[in-house]
């Protein structure tokens, strides 16, 4: 089984690497961004995708919607330090199988791993419990109202790109970045684009 890490801290690949070491039939490749991460995965044809959600650039995110547009079928687990369900709703969403907290076991990863290998999915059971019972604060609040879309171009606005690096970044129209900061800052009740800027940073979106 050939596994896919994208992730820019090379610790957690080497960390990985470490996991299956006593599984000679796996092998790790791996990269650390967005556009290295999707030609590895087009060069390599990995079994199965493990994506930081907070990648340099665009996210794991948008990683997830790129890779599923080359081949649908691709088996993904998302990976990240933040447990809020929200952020695993929106991986799901992306098309992830599978999400996993950093600050969890590392048993979860293994275990993500070789459920959504064979074809199943994997939650944590603190987070699985957590939105099965809709156990989700942001539920009542703002962040409920955003798609996987809406977190990305936050994000990126967040990390102090325009409305035109953006576009660029998610190989999108200035047009549609534009309309759909519009239609965010509508749900959101927000006016301007500082502000959400402000709200990005201070939900951790950016």
């Amino acid at each position: 089984m050939r596994i896919l890490i994208v992730d820019d801290h090379p610790i957690v690949a080497s960390g990985c690497r470490a996991l299956f070491a006593s599984h000679p039939e796996v092998e790790i490749v791996d990269a650390v961004d967005a556009d290295a991460g999707l030609a590895v995965f087009v060069a390599e044809e990995p079994d199965i995708c493990v994506l930081d959600v907070n990648l340099p650039g665009v996210s794991g995110l948008e990683l997830a919607r790129r890779i599923l547009g080359r081949k649908a079928s691709a088996r993904i687990v998302m990976f990240s330090m933040n447990e809020d369900p929200f952020f695993a709703a929106r991986a799901i969403e992306s098309g992830a199988r599978g999400y996993v907290s950093k600050s969890g076991e590392p048993t979860h990863l293994v275990e993500a791993i070789r459920r959504v290998a064979g074809g199943g999915q994997y939650l944590p059971p603190s987070i699985a419990e957590r939105l099965a019972f809709g156990q989700i604060e942001s539920t009542k609040g703002p962040l409920a109202k955003l798609s996987a879309r809406d977190v990305e171009i936050l994000r990126l606005l967040g990390a102090g790109k325009s409305l035109s690096e953006a576009a660029w970044q998610l190989r999108a129209s200035y047009k549609t970045i534009a309309n759909t900061s519009a239609i965010i800052r509508q749900k959101l009740g927000m006016r301007t684009l500082s502000e959400l800027v402000r709200f990005a940073i201070e939900n951790g979106l950016a």
